[in-house]
């Protein structure tokens, strides 16, 4: 069998040695990297090749098997007989950890002995070209080479991955095998989940996307992982990507995972290799983060020390293990005095399944399609509750700045970031001068403010280069996560650039570098991190996007509500190339309706197929009533409060139980659940609060006692209108007090524009207004049938669920009667 690995994995692999070293080392964005490519061959004579693809096969196993390694060498001058390897940075490169420096030299090398192998030199010189992309200057390092050192090199490296490459090779094949015999781990599929099992086999085997709308309850989650796995060894895939939108979804995909792996037999076969498939789950990393008041670097964290010299060893024993979860690995981590985060991170390659959230994949820079690209991964990707997507995306491509952090900057800041920080203010109010009302959107981005903040990067970047050393403590701990959070780092390139739970973190390090000052590095890095990032928004701003600009007070500069904003309206210039770049992705939820909606704004191919999966549930089991007499409009709520009380007070006191009862907002919930309150006192109610934490949450639904009787209140679109299961008598009914279409106001009018300018004017409204309002009631209906077994009736409250174009969003196996 013949095991393809590419030149820089190779290296990174071998060449690898000493401190994990994530010091701050800010680093050009993707599209600044092709650009100092471009400018270095720009000054090369005439005849200079560039991106010249170079392999080369050694055999292995007495040549049972072979080691195939690729990759494009950046450029090659042939008349000075002189291959190089060109990286851009932001920094001189003896700056660079010499754990960088040396992988670097290894790469190039490793070209250089392919070179000379294709077209038989016998000596060569090497050269590491080190282009700063600020400075526009070339650092050029050479070393002259006789081809049998270079070859020497290269073997020496390839005997280090060979034994490993052996054993990858062989669990392969035994993984194929097993998967090839695989039976599903049920007696039979349940009602509707054969069609979605088959449907997404064949998207796996076609290469093509599917967008799958199958009802709760028939198994999605086995409905999905069973067949894309079946389809493996046919369709000669790497990974399988499950990405979830929520925590409960990664756990119900691992528990099926489970499920499908008990049914294996995972004794060792002649090689050693265990055959179940290889399950890693990807976690955030301030839940990971063991020490979270140290910096990623040797000199600050024990798990950063020497953690190259022993990964070898953790990385055998986890995938040895099979199971990868984020107790598995955190385990095998602290037992080698390794980080569990970054280790996680090296696991990807060597996975054949990984779980993880949306973002991992679908960010801006994010791990698995880095790794997916870079490495020419074949994958399928699962995509579970893919309505949850758009939003999700659009908040991915979507960043702030507050001038009011600009502000403090300027007075507390250093003196080059001072100054820095008044040109961006004055920028600011350039832009808004003629600005006369609170908000404002603005479809082109000025290149004053952009400019301005350009400055204000380099001279923070400044600023923490050289403070680096005098940080300690957490002020140095929220340096390191900053590095992570915001750099594509030498460590690992494939890193997401920023996660938003990163953010969070960094925000509870506010005044920790220097406790006692009103204003510490802890702000200035703060302040960066948004900046980068709004910057590499800036970088790719166009019509899928606005600029908002809210002001607030009369000091709008000092005023934390003034705002800047660069919304993402439709993700799918973004997420396009993530569709393109997988074998097969699948698509599945309860609610997908209309599927052309999720096929536009997501960027799906035009030949994306569609299923709509029968729902297992008779009619009869539930009974959906619309209450044509009743607005629920904005300026009709006071008014509806009256007849809304009564209608549920009569169906309570009709059969007994426990219900959820959903509203737009938290006023309108409040104002609706005293008056009932107030009228009815002998029914027990509970209501969702503002802001609950987790233990408020588990506290709201534990009240859904079997055979208990009482109303919660909810608001749709939160934590309790899905991703919660209330089977059985702990819900009998729900009534929907709203079409869930969003608020009108000027931010969501610019959506609605937008969407017209990209899908045409006759779906703007529906694309931004009514289609995300009925996926909402469909979702929350959803949680009064949960199996085939469940009984339960719901109200629809207001005039327009009446409306045949309303109607018909709705589910078809729904018997609506008025």
């Amino acid at each position: 069998m013949n095991y393809t690995v590419s030149v820089r994995a190779l290296c990174e692999f071998t060449a690898r040695e000493g401190d994990l070293d994530l010091q701050f080392a800010p680093v050009p964005t993707a599209l600044e990297g092709i650009a100092g490519h471009a400018a270095v061959r720009s000054r090369r004579p005439k005849g200079y090749e560039k991106e010249i693809s170079l392999e080369d096969t050694i055999e292995l196993a007495g040549g049972r098997h072979t080691l195939h390694v690729r990759g494009r060498a950046d450029g090659y001058d042939a008349h000075r007989q002189q291959i190089e390897e060109i990286k851009t940075c932001r920094r001189p490169p003896e700056m660079l950890p010499h754990n960088h420096r040396s992988l670097h030299w290894a790469q190039a090398r490793v070209y250089g002995h392919m070179l000379c192998k294709a077209r038989g030199l016998a000596r060569l010189r090497v050269a590491l070209v080190y282009y700063d992309i600020d400075q526009e200057k070339e650092t050029v390092l050479e070393v002259q080479h006789e081809a049998s050192e270079l070859a020497t090199h290269f073997h020496a490296l390839c005997a280090r991955f060979a034994s490993w490459a052996l054993q990858e090779t062989e669990h392969r094949l035994c993984r194929n095998r097993c998967l090839d015999a695989l039976r599903f781990p049920f007696p039979a599929m349940r009602a509707g989940q054969r069609q979605l099992a088959e449907a997404a086999y064949k998207a796996a085997l076609q290469s093509r996307c599917l967008l799958a709308q199958a009802p709760t309850g028939i198994g999605k989650t086995l409905g999905t992982l069973f067949p894309v796995l079946k389809s493996m060894p046919r369709a000669e895939l790497d990974k399988v990507f499950f990405l979830t939108a929520k925590t409960p979804g990664r756990q119900l995909a691992l528990d099926g995972l489970a499920l499908i792996a008990a049914g294996i037999d995972t004794a060792d076969d002649a090689a050693g290799s265990k055959p179940a498939p290889r399950v890693l789950e990807l976690t955030a990393r301030e839940k990971t983060c063991e020490h979270p008041d140290k910096a990623c670097h040797g000199a600050s964290c024990p798990l950063a020390r020497g953690f190259y010299d022993r990964l070898p060893a953790a990385r055998s024993e986890a995938v040895a293990a099979g199971r990868m979860d984020k107790a598995a690995v955190r385990a095998v981590a602290l037992s080698h005095g390794l980080c569990p985060y970054w280790l996680s991170h090296d696991l990807t390659q060597w996975a054949d399944i990984i779980v993880g959230d949306y973002n991992h994949y679908f960010d801006m820079n994010a791990l698995l399609r880095s790794l997916t690209d870079n490495r020419q991964w074949r994958v399928a990707v699962l995509v579970d509750e893919a309505h949850n997507l758009p939003e999700r995306a659009r908040k991915m491509y979507s960043g702030a700045l507050r001038p009011s952090a600009l502000l403090a900057a300027q007075r507390h800041g250093p003196g080059n970031v001072r100054k820095a920080a008044r040109a961006a203010l004055k920028a600011c109010q350039h832009l808004y001068r003629d600005q006369t009302t609170t908000y404002q959107s603005y479809t082109a981005l000025p290149e004053r403010l952009s400019g301005a903040l350009q400055v204000l990067s380099a001279a923070l970047t400044d600023h923490v280069e050289t403070g680096a050393d005098r940080l300690q403590g957490p002020g140095q701990a929220a340096l390191a996560l900053f590095d992570t959070a915001t750099s594509r780092t030498e460590h690992h390139p494939e890193t997401s650039s920023r996660q938003p739970h990163d953010k969070r973190k960094v925000q509870h390090t506010q005044g920790l570098a220097h406790p006692g000052t009103p204003y510490s590095d802890a702000d200035l890095l703060r302040l960066h991190f948004d900046i980068l990032h709004f910057l590499r928004l800036a970088a790719c701003f166009g019509p899928h996007s606005v600029l908002d600009v809210t002001l607030a007070g009369e000091n709008r500069l000092n005023d934390a509500g003034t705002l800047f904003s660069l919304r993402n309206l439709v993700p799918a210039p973004f997420l396009e190339p993530a569709f393109r770049i997988s074998h097969s992705t699948v698509l599945f939820s309860a609610t997908l309706t209309p599927w052309d909606f999720y096929r536009d704004t997501l960027g799906l191919p035009d030949d994306t197929a569609w299923v709509d999966v029968a729902s297992p549930f008779d009619a009869s089991q539930l009974h959906v009533r619309i209450a044509r007499g009743i607005s629920t409009r904005y300026r009709d709520r006071r008014q509806s409060i009256t007849p809304i009380i009564r209608l549920m007070a009569k169906q309570y006191c009709t059969k007994p139980g426990n219900y959820l009862s959903y509203f737009s907002s938290f006023d309108y919930l409040e104002q609706v659940a005293d008056a009932f309150a107030l009228r009815y006192p002998d029914i027990p109610v509970w209501m969702q609060a503002r802001n609950m934490d987790e233990a408020a949450r588990d506290r709201f639904l534990q009240r859904f006692t079997a055979g208990g009787c009482g109303i919660g209140f909810a608001v749709l679109g939160g934590a309790f209108a899905e991703g919660i299961d209330l089977p059985g008598t702990r819900l009998i009914g729900a009534f929907v007090s709203t079409l869930g279409l969003p608020q009108y106001n000027d931010s969501n009018e610019q959506l609605r524009q937008c969407m017209e300018r990209f899908f045409g004017p006759e779906r703007g409204h529906d694309y931004a207004y009514l289609y995300p309002g009925l996926r909402k009631v469909v979702q929350a209906a959803g949680r009064v049938i949960r199996s085939d077994t469940d009984s339960g009736v719901v109200h629809l409250i207001d005039d327009r669920y009446a409306q045949p174009r309303v109607r018909a969003l709705l589910p078809r196996w729904w018997s609506v009667r008025p």
